[in-house]
């Protein structure tokens, strides 16, 4: 059962399983059809289905893997309190309508006891946030509130009694007060997993937990004095609260499955789950007041009357001095403004705010230039000088309602709330701009001071406060990098992370494409090869060229992915090439390597799995790597190297000549083909120290037994230099620019189809 009711569709049926069978009791019990022994047998056959549904969705929220680890480990202890619980159901069912036995305490009231203690320490192992000492101390005494107003109730309505009621032998007395103290036990936990919530608003299963067990407690604190005043016979009205209890624990177990793994940002808690140890000691007061009313007023009325007035003054103190202590803690102490914990709560505060039409969020974070000469030069008292004067200015110019914070240092924060537009955040900036462009008059000396601005506009209702700091940050930087004195809006592009997902998304949703560039022979024209380039064809920014993304995947590991994708897509393509145009098996294809690639120790099964997937000859397949592969050939790379030589894949060095690679290592490389850079190839008409670079990578290349291939020919000029000094191969846009796979494909066609009529008019 519990395999099927992994699924959510299963819990949800389940759920509505249990509603139904509780208003059909409820009607049952109010209508009192078929008179009170109908009444109670439905009332009591419908514990059952309810408490074996909520025992197993509790076991499924206690395995499942969804969960984090400490929120599994409470709902395997409170699965067995509902085992527990369960056992109960079953044993008063078979004691009251199969044995038709009415023992007291039976099997089932053992059962229930049993329940309390269990279902206490699964509440207790809640997970919480984590707090200072203090914090604990502060948690130890609200609970211990909470409980002992609970227990001056329970004292009052059962425990006092029991002690004084005849008719009871000892165990059964003991029994009987031990039932309320279980009580109190899930009372004191379920009041601690509230109160150690952090978040704004208790999670609904932490809602939910805490209705069944105020139900139950209910419950059984009637069952009790039933008990305690005659004896308790099944189908009366505890049996609503009870039953109501265990569908609130199905709703319970229910939401916590669905609940994500990961716990919620941390947010100011304005819960009124903290007014509990509040509403505790009234209530007590209150019974105090009832109980002690027939006393006379002297001098036990008057003493118990100053008492509570005492309390009360007492507990409204303490609220005003709370939030003088707010108020100190928040506030930076040399400014007046807000500090970090003020802005921090704030932003958590607007991320857990859905987002509006017309109503835009901005946070600006502020860094003033060229600070820490005036503090160096001046002394700290000129600093705070200028930091009070940037503070003025800030109020000046946001509006009420909005809140100006400071970091720390020089690093100020401003968050505007209710902006029409996301221009309107750019216009405040500017005003900031201009406030804070002012003269700052210390003693003798004028202090010129300006700002830099990073603007981030909350866009995503997902995005946390700490995400929108680090966008404003990410900007700020940018604006400082831009020049001082200026303000710019945060973008994806600027975060790198953010555009390292974005390409490892551009790979996995086939966003790139392979172009081709044609590699010549430089005497007659003729197709020898195409280099696969790859394009990023982005959804927003249009085509992009491989200079806008290439080093940022270099950067953060994503060329691994990309450079098999374009592997794999040239492969593929130029299989089909080899398959549709005849006479072009000859063709060969040149890919590139990056470093991070050739660094992988899967790299030759990669490679190999490629050529067996696209079906591509690896004899035909050239693979290029960089100079800093040549600087570097340790071992291993040479080990992966020479198996792809192995192969038949030709291996060759791009950009030769810009580096400073040792001769030894190219000898120890197992190289076919030198790239001259296409920066020497620029120069190679009017330059002599570009034209000798070429000429010594051509000479070069003869020696080793290599080829020879020219890069970045773009005049006539200078194919007909490299071909006087004996390079035979080349491409550039001289010959032709990338062309894109359609094109790529036309071009073959076109190179072959001419081969072909030249060979059988020479037949002929």
């Amino acid at each position: 059962m519990l395999t099927w009711m992994r699924t959510g569709r299963a819990g949800a049926v389940c759920v509505l399983v249990c509603a139904v069978l509780l208003v059909a009791q409820q009607a049952w019990f109010f209508g009192e059809w078929g008179g009170p022994e109908a009444v109670t047998l439905v009332s009591d056959a419908t514990y059952i289905p309810l408490a074996l549904v909520f025992t197993t969705l509790a076991a499924r929220v206690a395995f499942s893997k969804r969960q984090e680890p400490r929120t599994r480990r409470a709902w395997r202890v409170i699965t067995l309190a509902c085992g527990w619980q369960l056992a109960a159901h079953i044993a008063w069912f078979v004691q009251s309508h199969v044995l038709f036995t009415s023992d007291y305490p039976s099997v089932a009231d053992y059962c229930l006891l049993i329940f309390s203690p269990f279902m206490f320490a699964g509440l207790l192992m809640l997970p919480g946030q984590n707090r200072r000492r203090r914090d604990r101390q502060k948690l130890a005494l609200d609970a211990l509130i909470v409980g002992a107003g609970g227990f001056m109730a329970i004292w009052f309505l059962l425990l006092g009694p029991i002690l004084n009621a005849p008719g009871f032998t000892p165990w059964q007395r003991t029994f009987t007060a031990a039932l309320p103290v279980g009580d109190m036990l899930l009372v004191l936990a379920m009041s601690t997993a509230m109160l150690r919530r952090h978040q704004r608003e208790t999670p609904a299963p932490i809602r939910l937990l805490a209705g069944s067990i105020a139900l139950t407690v209910s419950a059984d604190v009637s069952y009790s004095w039933i008990q305690l005043n005659g004896g308790f016979t099944g189908g009366s009205w505890p049996d609503l609260l009870w039953l109501a209890g265990c569908f609130l624990l199905v709703l319970a177990a229910d939401q916590q499955y669905r609940r994500p793994r990961h716990p919620e940002p941390k947010r100011r808690d304005r819960s009124a789950v903290f007014l509990l140890p509040y509403v505790a000691g009234a209530g007590a007061y209150l019974l105090l007041a009832v109980e002690s009313a027939h006393l006379p007023i002297n001098p036990y009325g008057g003493m118990i009357f100053g008492s509570v007035v005492l309390t009360l003054l007492v507990m409204a103190r303490q609220s005003h001095a709370l939030r003088d202590n707010r108020e100190i803690a928040a506030t930076d102490g040399l400014t007046g403004l807000g500090n970090r914990i003020q802005v921090t709560e704030r932003l958590e505060q607007l991320a857990a705010q859905p987002l509006r039409p017309g109503q835009h969020t901005a946070i600006l974070l502020i860094d003033l230039d060229r600070f820490k000469p005036i503090n160096d030069t001046f002394g700290h008292e000129a600093g705070d000088a200028v930091l009070l004067a940037a503070a003025d200015a800030m109020r000046a110019v946001i509006r009420d309602g909005d809140l100006a914070g400071r970091l720390g240092g020089d690093e100020f924060a401003v968050i505007l709330q209710h902006l029409p537009s996301r221009e309107a955040a750019g216009s405040a900036a500017t005003r900031l701009l201009e406030a804070l462009r002012m003269p700052v008059i210390f003693g003798e000396h004028v202090l010129m001071v300006e700002a830099s601005i990073g603007v981030a506009i909350r866009d995503d209702a997902d995005v946390s406060g700490d995400t929108l700091l680090q966008q404003a940050d990410t900007a700020l930087y940018a604006a400082k990098r831009g020049g001082r004195a200026r303000f710019e809006y945060y973008s994806d592009v600027m975060d790198t992370k953010a555009r390292e997902a974005e390409l490892r998304r551009a790979v996995a949703q086939d966003e790139l494409v392979a172009y081709f560039q044609p590699i010549v022979a430089l005497a007659t024209g003729e197709l020898r090869a195409f280099e696969a380039l790859v394009r990023w064809n982005h959804p927003v920014r249009g085509l992009l060229g491989p200079g806008e993304f290439i080093d940022l995947a270099e950067e953060t590991g994503a060329v691994v992915p990309l450079g098999a994708w374009v592997l794999r897509a040239a492969c593929r393509e130029a299989a089909d090439w080899r398959a549709t145009v005849p006479g072009a098996e000859p063709l060969r294809l040149t890919v590139n390597l990056s470093p991070k690639q050739v660094a992988q120790a899967d790299l030759v099964q990669t490679v190999e799995a490629i050529l067996d997937e696209t079906g591509f000859p690896p004899e035909r397949l050239t693979l290029e790597i960089t100079e800093s592969v040549v600087l570097q050939p340790d071992p291993l790379t040479v080990g992966r190297l020479q198996a792809l030589r192995d192969l038949g894949i030709q291996l060759a060095v791009d950009d030769f000549g810009t580096g400073y690679s040792a001769l030894s290592y190219l000898r120890r490389l197992p190289v076919t083909v030198l790239k001259i850079d296409r920066s020497f190839v620029t120069g190679i008409a009017d330059d002599p120290e570009a034209r000798s670079v070429c000429e010594a990578v051509v000479h070069l290349g003869e020696a080793f037994k290599m080829n020879v291939v020219a890069e970045g020919i773009e005049t006539a000029e200078q194919a007909s230099a490299l071909i006087d000094m004996g390079c035979e191969i080349g491409q550039g846009f001289y010959f032709h620019r990338p062309l894109p796979p359609d094109d790529a494909t036309a071009l073959v066609g076109r190179q072959f189809a001419d081969l072909g009529n030249t060979n059988q008019r020479a037949a002929t």
